[in-house]
């Protein structure tokens, strides 16, 4: 699929700003600099794989894609970057966001009007590229016009791998009607989430069937389903599990059909189980989980996309019974990381804002917290070529062919050029506006504190 590809939805943010003439290229951050080549001299790098900093190197980036990197001077017509021997490292991944669900409450991303809430989530879009996050993974909320426009260049932002609509129960984690909404009329009008795309309720293996091929074929790179209880869902204790095996079994079926796989929310151990026996390839968040869960998971090689949870931040948004429920989560931290480290389970960074532009701009830093478990290089490497790994399990469903999150000859150009040594103080991604000097996202420039003119080198 390429990423211009026209998804079906036509709410979405692509076709607003059209409708409405609106300029994005005025605003300052939008006016990506499109030199056909940059060169960048004398930086170290971070190769997203790797602890050690290379020698001093020259990087040249054509077009869209790293094209030589030299310890050599590299001779080429191109807009040149002089690094100062600072360090030229992969643009940042967040395998666990939710880019139309971060700036808005929980009510407003629900009643709020379709136009504001989308022009709210490119905003966010662009402060999330300026934080050196130059790519993430949707895990649920209708982000396809939203990619749709930063891939045609309308807003800076960065490369979104969708999964549309959370699938989830009546009464599921996602599910957000209120009471006054049931009885709920099989094949009746869809409610409010619904109809925006944010989440569809399944109660059948057929209807959750229908609902994962609908996100597929909006462009979905990945499917996700809740198979356990959430936070933020105000009829879903954390303890229930939701979807039958055979439920999971047919989303399972429907992107295996599309190339692609299927990502569950769970935290407890049946849950994660009966997903894994469903043929599941990856558990969000699994703060929950027991010895015999993450054994399993190590034996099958399914993927853990977990988060850094330390604190109640962002709390304020939910009501007393859901913050409950986060204390349940954040108090499992520390034992889901014991778990990936005693038992070698593969595990992506993420950090799953939601509802707290505040906590959005800790995004750096909840990154940072991973040292609670990692050195800073195995931090650093989870966020850039370990997230990349699991993106690239969307096959031909990826949106974004090529290389992401290292720095190598064919990569695709995704860079960040740090003022400092991360791998000695990863505190630095906690302050990017300071720190990230440029900000490079497919080969075009769209933060530089160091500019100079293009030259003949």
């Amino acid at each position: 699929m390429s990423a211009s590809r026209k998804p079906g939805r036509t709410f979405g943010i692509a076709a607003l700003l059209a409708s409405i003439g609106m300029n994005l290229a005025a605003l300052p951050v939008a006016q990506a600099q499109r030199a056909s080549a940059v060169l960048f001299q004398n930086v170290r790098i971070f190769d997203g794989k790797s602890a050690a900093l290379s020698a001093p190197s020259n990087v040249l980036v054509r077009n869209n894609k790293i094209e030589k990197i030299s310890v050599a001077a590299i001779k080429a017509e191109a807009q040149v970057i002089d690094g100062g021997e600072r360090v030229l490292m992969p643009g940042l991944i967040d395998a666990h966001w939710h880019a139309m669900l971060v700036r808005p409450t929980p009510a407003a991303a629900l009643a709020d009007d379709i136009g504001y809430n989308n022009l709210l989530a490119a905003a966010e879009a662009t402060a999330t590229l300026m934080r050196g996050f130059t790519t993430i993974r949707d895990m649920g909320g209708p982000s396809f016009g939203l990619k749709r426009a930063i891939d045609e260049d309308l807003v800076a932002g960065p490369r979104i791998y969708p999964s549309g609509a959370i699938i989830t129960i009546t009464g599921g984690h996602g599910d957000f009607r209120q009471l006054s909404d049931l009885p709920r009329t099989i094949g009746g009008m869809l409610s409010r989430m619904e109809r925006i795309g944010g989440s569809m309720v399944a109660d059948s293996p057929d209807e959750v069937r229908v609902r994962a091929r609908e996100q597929l074929m909006q462009g979905a790179s990945q499917v996700k389903l809740t198979a356990g209880g959430g936070v933020a869902s105000p009829f879903s204790p954390l303890d229930v599990s939701t979807f039958t095996e055979p439920e999971l079994r047919a989303a399972v079926e429907a992107a295996e059909n599309w190339g692609t796989y299927v990502a569950v929310h769970a935290y407890t151990p049946v849950a994660i189980q009966r997903s894994i026996a469903a043929g599941v390839k990856c558990i969000e968040h699994g703060h929950l989980m027991d010895d015999a869960s993450a054994r399993l998971m190590a034996e099958k090689g399914i993927w853990l996309s977990t988060q850094p949870f330390l604190d109640l931040a962002g709390a304020s948004a939910l009501g007393p019974s859901e913050q409950a429920k986060m204390r349940q989560v954040v108090a499992g931290t520390d034992r889901v990381y014991a778990l990936v480290k005693k038992y070698g389970i593969k595990t992506a960074f993420g950090t799953d804002v939601l509802f707290s532009k505040a906590l959005a701009d800790r995004q750096g830093a909840m990154l940072a917290d991973l040292t609670r478990w990692y050195t800073p290089a195995e931090a650093l490497i989870m966020a850039t070529s370990t997230n990349a790994e699991l993106l690239s399990l969307s096959g031909l469903r990826n949106p974004y062919p090529g290389k992401l999150g290292v720095v190598e000859e064919g990569a695709l150009a995704d860079l960040l050029l740090v003022d400092g040594n991360p791998i000695d103080n990863i505190r630095l991604v906690e302050d990017p506006t300071r720190n990230f000097l440029v900000i490079m996202k497919g080969g075009k420039v769209y933060k530089n504190l160091l500019a100079q003119e293009p030259s003949r080198r």
